[in-house]
């Protein structure tokens, strides 16, 4: 939803020539590595701060080396390592970099691969709009989707889909009818919001998430929990969600690691540089939520270890440093109602 709203609420970033890394390992938990995102609970990069070690040097001048290849060369190299070949340059030196990078620190000293969350739950909203999305307009939920990534096969394992009767403004606008795709007569059929919430808690639970198996939240951007569901709560007058309250923005994530701007971090955007199209109906909660699944996936095997950056405090937005503990969202529980 915030991707088909964008415009809207916006106007409301010669060393000596090392042996290539030796051969690759079969593919398998490819994120559980050093990634720019931060690292992973005691993995050897926080655990060893001395960078004169030799292997950062090591490291250093094979990068220097890579940043020297074409484009043909890098992704020779790639296919060499059975490593995604697609994308940009700037995409596929950073995934070889950050290969070669894992390679030798795991070499160093073993990780703990079990400090990682073990499922991300991608949840991209729909919600009631007009065509200009005047000020006063009250956005309420529509579609609920959520994808359930597993991060150690690094597969969608399952998604949720339901839709959501609105209350404050129950007949959609035909602006909101074209650009979702949801019609009027499947939003009169739906139950209402806390009903919805409940049946995705329950999902959740099935999937013994929070107790059994760690995992976070993801969206794209900041608009679908601090802005959608925020207000949603209010108007369905229930407290915020505690399992919500933390999630990964993507698009933040994507521009730390990859070094790109924030113009270069809409959904379309980051799937081309990442040589990939959309795959699906634009503007579907549930498509959209496949396609940032997808490029979570390939972050995740890119090295980049995904790590919650935003929250919901005291009903504001804000920020999660990179340096905070890595813990997992709580087990999911419905919340009480407003007095």
């Amino acid at each position: 939803m915030e991707e088909q709203q964008e415009e809207q609420k916006e106007n409301r970033p010669q060393p000596a020539r090392p042996q290539p890394p030796p051969a690759a390992r079969p593919p398998g938990k490819q994120h559980s590595g050093v990634g720019d995102q931060g690292t992973k609970g005691k993995s050897p990069a926080s655990s060893q701060s001395d960078f004169s070690d030799p292997v950062y040097k090591e490291i250093a001048m094979t990068n220097g080396y890579i940043n020297r290849m074409t484009r043909d060369e890098l992704r020779s190299k790639l296919a060499e390592f059975k490593l995604e070949t697609r994308g940009v340059k700037d995409v596929l030196k950073k995934r070889l970099k950050n290969y070669y990078k894992k390679q030798k620190l795991m070499q160093k000293e073993a990780l703990n691969s079990d400090s990682y969350y073990d499922y991300i739950c991608v949840v991209d909203f729909e919600a009631t709009c007009e065509e200009g999305n005047p000020p006063e307009f009250v956005h309420e939920i529509i579609e609920f989707p959520v994808v359930l990534l597993n991060t150690h096969t690094l597969e969608i394992e399952d998604t949720f889909q339901q839709y959501v009767k609105p209350e404050v403004n129950p007949k959609l606008s035909n602006f909101c009818i074209g650009l979702t795709g949801i019609t009027q007569d499947v939003i009169d059929k739906a139950d209402t919001f806390p009903q919805v919430l409940q049946n995705v808690i329950e999902w959740m639970r099935q999937r013994e998430l929070g107790t059994k198996y760690s995992y976070c939240m993801l969206t794209d951007g900041s608009w679908d929990m601090s802005k959608f569901l925020n207000i949603q709560c209010r108007v369905s007058r229930i407290k915020y969600p505690s399992f919500a309250k933390k999630w990964i923005n993507i698009r933040k994530s994507y521009g730390n690691f990859y070094k790109v701007p924030r113009n270069q971090t809409k959904l379309t955007i980051m799937l081309e540089k990442l040589g990939m199209t959309y795959d699906g109906r634009p503007h579907s909660g549930l498509d959209d939520s496949k396609n940032i699944a997808r490029i979570a996936i390939r972050m995740l095997q890119d090295g980049c270890e995904l790590r919650v950056n935003e929250k919901m405090h005291a009903g504001q937005l804000m920020t999660v440093s990179s340096s905070a503990p890595l813990e997992g969202a709580p087990a999911p529980q419905m919340p009480r109602y407003r007095n």
